[in-house]
This record gives structure tokens, C-alpha cells and sequence, in this order.
């Protein structure tokens, strides 16, 4: 009778230590070497990250109601924030799904939030009080700083 527990239990043994095995991740890929230049380039430290201004937008005072009018604001509003990432001053800008008023996002290539409040009050959302602005200190990846070449070469026009 022993004999039939003491095998079970080497035929349990042997699923469970081959079922971890099964489960085991392959060895990780080596990490990519470090280069010096790209993150001196990108205005990063040792860890590869950099100091930026975040702008959370959000719904304004006045809305602009008539139709002509939204529409010459917010085409200067999108003119605006091309013009101040080709400037390379604007990272990363995109639209939020406006819950609690919240309706975009700026991130500026600045460490400094009243550099990041002039550049903001070029834009005629802000302007017209369509949105105002929330500024915030972020500290991210410097790699985001290449997101807008990156981006210029995958949109098309």
C-alpha cells in the first residue's frame, strides 16, 4: 500500500515540477546598450528621464457658441501647438475624453511652470476662455522628447 502512495506522490512530483518548467520565461534579452550621446541629446539624466511641465486642459468659463468662430479657434489652437513643437517647446499635446472637464493634455519642454504659462497664453482656447489651464511639474522619460520627430515620419499629411 505504501508502495502505491509513494509512487502518486513521485508521479505528482514529476507533473508539477514539469508543469514549472513549462511555465518558466525564457532567459530576458539583454538591455540595450546605454548611449551617452542620444541621452545627452534628449536633455536626459542617469536614470534617462528629464524634468517637463505637464497642462492638464480643462473646460473653461465662456464657450464660444458661434459656429465660424469655435471654428477659427480651435484651428489656431491646433496651429499653435504646431507651431510651438516645431519650436521645440511643446513634447506632447493630445485630447482627453472630458471627464470632470478634463479635455487635453500639454506636456512643455520646460522645468519651469510660469515659462510653460506664456506659452500656454498664445493659445486662443485660453485666450477666449474656452479652457483654462492646470499646470503640474513632471518628471518623465526624455525619450519623450523625440516624439514629435518620431511622430512627423508615421502621420501622413
Amino acid at each position: 500500500m505504501w508502495q502505491k502512495s509513494a509512487l502518486a506522490v513521485c508521479m505528482s512530483l514529476s507533473c508539477a515540477m514539469a508543469s514549472a518548467a513549462a511555465q518558466t520565461p525564457p532567459a530576458a534579452a539583454p538591455a540595450a546598450a546605454y548611449d551617452a550621446e542620444l541621452a545627452k541629446s534628449l536633455g536626459g539624466d542617469e536614470r534617462g528621464m528629464r524634468q517637463y511641465v505637464l497642462v492638464i486642459l480643462k473646460t473653461g468659463p465662456n464657450k464660444v457658441a458661434d459656429k465660424d468662430a469655435r471654428a477659427q479657434m480651435f484651428k489656431g489652437h491646433f496651429a499653435n501647438m504646431e507651431r510651438l513643437a516645431g519650436e521645440k517647446k511643446l513634447v506632447l499635446a493630445g485630447p482627453l475624453d472630458g471627464v470632470e472637464g478634463r479635455r487635453g493634455i500639454f506636456v512643455f519642454n520646460t522645468p519651469d511652470i510660469e515659462t510653460a504659462k506664456t506659452w500656454v497664453a498664445t493659445d486662443p482656447v485660453i485666450i477666449n476662455g474656452e479652457m483654462v489651464a492646470e499646470y503640474h511639474k513632471f518628471y518623465g522619460s526624455a525619450a519623450v522628447m523625440a516624439v514629435n520627430d518620431i511622430h512627423n515620419k508615421i502621420q501622413k499629411k
